[in-house]
C-alpha cells in the first residue's frame, strides 16, 4: 500500500471513530503559552542612532555589527539596521506614547553603560547645578540627563514595537515632533469642530542629518508622512498606547508619587 493510501486510509478511519483531525490554527491558539510572560520579561527594542563612536560601527569592537555606519538606525533587539541618511526614504513610525524622563548617570569613566536611576522626576532639577559644559549636575557628581522617550510601532511588512530617546541637543527635534503631533486635528462630525487627532493616527518619516562643528555627529530629522489608513495597524497602536499608559499609572500609583520607571 502507498503511503498516500495509508494516510487516507488512516484519516477515513478517525473520521467514523469520531477523532478530530489535527489542524494548524495559529489565529484561534492566539497567545497561548505566553499567559506567564509579562513586561519584565521582555525587552523592548530601542531604534537606536548611531555614530561614528557608537560599538556597533567599529570592526574590531565586540559589539560591530555587520553593515553598520554612522547615521543610520540600529534595532537593539532584532539587530536590523535601518537606512536613514541622505537619499534615503528613512523609516516610517507611528508614535503612541510619550514620556520625559530624568534618570541619574554616573561619570563617563566609572558609568556601568546603565544610569544608576531610570527616572528621578522633574523635581530632581532643582537639585542640580550646570557646569561649565552645560551639563546638569548633582552634587554627589553624578550626571540628570533629560531624556524624551518615544514609543512608537515601526511601520512596514511586519510592524514591530520600539522605543526612540532623544537627550541633549536631540531634545529640540523632540519638541518638534511633539509640535507636529499636537497640531493635527480631525472633525467631528457631531459637532462640526476640530478635535486634537490621536498621536496614533498619524504615521511619520525618521530620518538621520549629519551636523558638523568641533566634530560631526547625526541627528533625527522628524516630519509628517501620511494619516493611518490601516484599521489593524490602528488597533495594534492605540493598544500599545493603552498598555503603556496603564503600566505608568499603575507604577505612579505603587510609588505614591508621579515618577514613572516603566
Amino acid at each position: 500500500m502507498s503511503q498516500e493510501a495509508g494516510d487516507k486510509k488512516q484519516e477515513a478511519g478517525d473520521k467514523k471513530q469520531g477523532r478530530a483531525l489535527a489542524t494548524l490554527d495559529f489565529v484561534q491558539d492566539s497567545g497561548m503559552g505566553l499567559e506567564n510572560i509579562d513586561k519584565g520579561d521582555l525587552a523592548l527594542p530601542f531604534l537606536k542612532l548611531l555614530q561614528s563612536g557608537s560599538y556597533e560601527t567599529k570592526k574590531k569592537h565586540a559589539k560591530y555589527v555587520e553593515g553598520a555606519e554612522a547615521g543610520m538606525l540600529y534595532n537593539t533587539v532584532t539587530k536590523k539596521l535601518y537606512h536613514v541618511g541622505n537619499g534615503s526614504k528613512g523609516v516610517e513610525v507611528i508614535p503612541v506614547f510619550y514620556k520625559m524622563t530624568y534618570p541619574e548617570w554616573a561619570p563617563f569613566e566609572r558609568s556601568e553603560g546603565r544610569p544608576i536611576h531610570n527616572d528621578r522626576g522633574p523635581g530632581i532639577m532643582a537639585k542640580t547645578t550646570q557646569n561649565e559644559q552645560n551639563k546638569d549636575m548633582l552634587d554627589n557628581g553624578n550626571q540628570i540627563i533629560k531624556t524624551a522617550n518615544h514609543f512608537v510601532i515601526i511601520n512596514g511588512d511586519r510592524p514591530e514595537k520600539a522605543l526612540i530617546t532623544m537627550k541633549s541637543t536631540q531634545l529640540k527635534e523632540s519638541r518638534g515632533w511633539n509640535s507636529l503631533m499636537e497640531n493635527e486635528f480631525e472633525i467631528d462630525p457631531k459637532t462640526n469642530k476640530a478635535v486634537p487627532a490621536p498621536i496614533f493616527s498619524r504615521i511619520y518619516t525618521l530620518k538621520s542629518i549629519e551636523n558638523s562643528g568641533s566634530f560631526s555627529w547625526h541627528g533625527y530629522k522628524v516630519s509628517l508622512a501620511r494619516k493611518v489608513d490601516n484599521a489593524a495597524l490602528y488597533q495594534m497602536a492605540k493598544d500599545f498606547h493603552n498598555s503603556l499608559k496603564k503600566s505608568t499609572q499603575r507604577k505612579e500609583v505603587d510609588s505614591g508619587e508621579g515618577k514613572s520607571n516603566y
